[in-house]
């Protein structure tokens, strides 16, 4: 029998386990399937999507909310095997010609080369950012967490919890950045062969089809809900987002600075701020903020 000193505990941990299931991540309250005539399925009791791709179509899906700025999680479980030709993009991203846009895209590979993951930022209808990274664990055996935190000085890429990109806040240098328009979160999977791996010379292999990328626990609980015009965060008067949750303001501290030069140093690939062939005049004016 329990002793009375354990009651405390029994119900800490109890109310503890409500709060979890009452917070945790439903993807039929959270997201809207919004193509692949039945590719795309939400199973588990709202608990796992997943979405599939062949020939004749690939799926997609997008959250309910938007956001004007925030710090949102996603577990993923990449499609497996000969992924040749085909991309899971996972990104927030506003509507029209002036978009802005956050970008996580896995470009898939023939079995055992590793997946490549595309990296970029749009802001006022303006990308071309991009950076390119290994990963340093298969991405198709278990699920893995990417990250975006997105806050008003810098918007940082993670994967489970290792930052491995930060693009600042640049405006004092001429350089818009995304704060103005809200963004929904967006998710597909999709033929691209033509340019997703080896620059389109491998085309996808359609008898490996379907092919199936998987999704979890979804967290936005850190993030600022755009509705009619409007901020779930205050604003004060002049229009700033304030708050007193620590992510709007976060940065990278020394350990995940290290973190992130160690990503960079190992599985970067790609950096378009040293690529000099591509800006012989010189690299873009955010460079410098790197």
């Amino acid at each position: 029998m329990a002793s009375l000193c354990t009651y405390p505990i029994l119900v800490t941990t109890l109310l503890m386990s409500f709060l979890i299931v009452a917070i945790s991540a439903n993807f039929n309250q959270d997201f809207d399937i919004t193509w692949g005539d039945g590719r795309a399925k939400i199973l588990n009791n709202g608990e796992l999507l997943t979405l599939s791709l062949d020939k004749p179509s690939g799926s997609g899906f997008q959250s309910k909310n938007e956001y004007l700025f925030g710090k949102i999680d996603m577990q993923l479980k990449l499609v497996s095997g000969n992924s040749a030709g085909t991309v899971t993009a996972y990104y927030l991203s506003s509507q029209g010609a002036t978009h802005d846009e956050i970008d996580f895209e896995f470009l898939g590979n023939l079995s055992g080369d590793p997946y490549i993951l595309h990296t970029n930022v749009f802001s006022q209808g303006k990308g071309n950012r991009e950076q390119q990274f290994y990963l340093w664990f298969d991405p198709t055996a278990d699920f893995h967490t990417y990250s975006i935190l997105w806050n008003p000085q810098r918007i940082i890429f993670s994967v489970d919890g290792s930052p491995i990109r930060e693009f600042k806040n640049a405006e004092l240098v001429g350089v818009a950045y995304p704060k103005n328009q809200p963004m929904r979160l967006y998710s597909s999977l999709w033929n691209a062969d033509d340019w997703a791996t080896r620059g389109g010379l491998v085309k996808t292999d359609w008898s490996q089809a379907p092919f199936t990328a998987s999704y979890r626990n979804f967290n936005a609980n850190d993030a600022c809900v755009w509705t009619s015009g409007s901020s779930s965060c205050t604003s004060n008067n002049n229009g700033n987002t304030t708050a007193t949750a620590s992510w709007l303001n976060e940065e990278l501290d020394g350990t995940k600075q290290e973190r992130l030069k160690w990503v960079q140093d190992n599985y970067m690939i790609y950096n378009y701020c040293t690529d000099v062939k591509r800006f012989p005049n010189g690299f873009p004016p955010e460079c410098g903020t790197f």
